[in-house]
């Protein structure tokens, strides 16, 4: 099972994920400023460390610079947070997931149908 992580901590996992499953400090930094973060060093530099230590990052030296890789898929964290979520809101229970959906108009009935017709096919939807 895989440690909780913050917003802020998934902010960075996401800027990773992004630049596929690498990235140096650098342009973790350029992609926080260019999303007006304003973080500082310091904080970027725990949020990482704090990564390393849950088992999310690895780190290595590129001479004098640090890069980052991720040591859990976007899909791997993705599916973790979906199934405690289903777990511990709706009691394991997918199909409640799927009916609130529907009542909240959150997903169309042509999306529910497009659904079904992956899961016949037993094809994962993209």
């Amino acid at each position: 099972m895989l440690q909780q992580i913050s917003e802020s901590e998934l902010t960075l996992m996401q800027i990773i994920w992004q630049n596929g499953g690498c990235a140096l400090y650098s342009q973790i930094m350029e992609q926080l400023e260019a999303q007006q973060n304003d973080w500082k060093k310091n904080t970027v530099l725990t949020l990482l460390s704090r990564l390393v230590e849950k088992g999310y990052l690895r780190t290595s030296k590129i001479g004098r610079r640090n890069e980052y890789a991720a040591l859990v898929s976007q899909q791997a964290y993705q599916a973790a947070q979906t199934e405690s979520f289903v777990h511990k809101i709706y009691g394991g229970s997918a199909k409640n997931l799927i009916c609130a959906l529907l009542q909240q108009e959150a997903i169309s009935a042509e999306e529910l149908q497009e659904i079904e017709s992956f899961w016949r096919q037993g094809v994962q939807p993209k």
